[in-house]
């Protein structure tokens, strides 16, 4: 009984860390796209985004520096990539750039604050259940009363 308990098991396993991956994958590819709208006009709000993130978090690109080299289409990274910030130091080759991916700082930011994260998904989970049993009770005391509506 207990063999093909522990396979499916097994299988569940392998099935999240799959599940797992391919999210981060897609959530990689997603960001990586949306690099090249960094410099678009209509999108400052993503621009800032990016500079602050960067800036806060000491990391550049999603796995690192170069993903700005193919989202820009020229070797050329955001002024926030730079160790030592100044203006158009990300246009000096010779510069030292953040070496890590901001991706990976998101990874590990969620990790270290993963209780944090478990309780505030706990708490608007009661507070949904919470919501869902008052309306049940309003509805049923409405019911029972014989009021209705009409429309």
């Amino acid at each position: 009984m207990s063999l093909p308990s522990s396979r499916i098991q097994q299988s569940c396993l392998q099935s999240f860390v799959c599940f797992s991956l391919a999210v981060s994958e897609n959530a990689k590819q997603d960001l990586k796209d949306g690099l090249s709208l960094y410099n678009s006009e209509n999108n400052i709000g993503l621009r800032n985004a990016w500079n602050i993130i960067q800036a806060e978090w000491k990391c550049c690109g999603v796995i690192a520096y170069t993903d700005w080299h193919e989202a820009l289409q020229e070797k050329v990274v955001p002024d926030r990539c730079c160790q030592e910030h100044y203006q158009n130091c990300g246009h000096n080759s010779t510069n030292m750039f953040w070496n890590r991916g901001c991706f990976e700082k998101v990874e590990e930011w969620m990790d270290d604050n993963k209780h944090l994260l478990g309780t505030i998904g706990m708490v608007i989970l009661v507070v949904q259940l919470l919501g869902m049993a008052f309306s049940m009770t309003l509805f049923h005391h409405i019911h029972r009363t014989g009021k209705k509506y009409d429309a």
